[in-house]
């Protein structure tokens, strides 16, 4: 009855006068990296613009917190929500907190790195500071059923790391330059954002860790959760505010209504999107 009614005297004074509690915004940022197929859309900035924007003109916000669980996936999208999650901080002077939970690797580490602090889980999985590609090899295949593979382009490399071809040693070599390149970018980006990272390079060799084993290197300030942090550092009456996005599910809908039963095509590479998500998170034993 008590609270009641200091609650009720409260509504009687003025709201400029009022001491509102701290405010963090919380946005979730779940999945794959990038798109996954035209009907299992990953995290992107396009999708996440929104949610950011939201989170971080949020009345009365304090802080924004990041809740991130992600395997990677695209080193542009991820580098793209990255560089949009800084530009917001910086205007408008937010703090930001990034809580790992299952796992925080590859392109998701690189978004958890736009946080001013990073806490994890003690068994997150953390890092893969690395770049990969994979795919696969038809060309076996084919040539057992009897398909005959007939490409024609304009410029020698147009038609690089063809899957229904023979693997050609020189597109292997290009793809790893460009991989040295995106390498080469990450590792800069995880430093600027980690300066008291140990020197050596054994933290960028795509190697994971557990939140417990991370905290030391220096890949994550601490260990804990988002309710249990927030309480300790702005008091038992901060507001956790969910910023949910009003756009991923309603367009999932939409599109899956437009396709009733789907195509032969539609549903491979609906199969196929699922298998390449599958398997990123599948090398984090998730």
């Amino acid at each position: 009855m008590a609270t009641a009614f200091s609650k009720w005297l409260r509504t009687l004074v003025p709201a400029r006068w009022r001491k509102s509690p701290p405010r963090i915004a919380i946005i979730r940022l779940n999945g794959a990296i990038g798109a996954v197929s035209p009907f299992r859309a990953g995290l992107s900035i396009a999708g996440l613009a929104g949610s950011l924007e939201r989170g971080f003109t949020l009345k009365g916000v304090t802080a924004v917190a990041l809740v991130i669980n992600s395997p990677g996936g695209s080193p542009v999208q991820s580098h793209l929500i990255y560089r949009r999650i800084r530009a917001l901080a910086a205007e408008k002077n937010l703090k930001v907190f990034a809580f790992l939970e299952d796992v925080a690797a590859s392109g998701g580490y690189m978004i958890a790195c736009a946080a001013d602090e990073i806490i994890a889980d003690p068994a997150s999985l953390v890092g893969s500071i690395g770049v990969v590609s994979a795919g696969f090899g038809f060309d076996k295949l084919i040539e057992r059923v009897g398909i005959e593979r007939r490409v024609h382009t304009q410029g020698e490399a147009k038609a690089m790391l063809d899957p229904f071809r023979p693997e050609n040693p020189a597109d292997v070599e290009r793809l790893l330059e460009i991989q040295a390149d995106v390498q080469e970018l990450f590792t800069k980006l995880v430093r600027e954002r980690r300066p008291n990272l140990p020197e050596g390079t054994h933290l960028f060799t795509g190697a994971v860790w557990t939140g417990r084993q991370a905290l030391p290197l220096g890949l994550v300030d601490g260990l804990g959760d988002l309710r249990a942090t927030m309480r300790e550092r702005y008091g038992d009456k901060v507001e956790l505010t969910l910023v949910a996005d009003r756009q991923g599910s309603l367009l999932a809908r939409i599109l899956r209504r437009a396709t009733p039963g789907g195509t032969n095509a539609s549903l491979a590479s609906e199969a196929i999107g699922a298998l390449e998500e599958r398997a990123l998170w599948a090398r984090f034993g998730l």
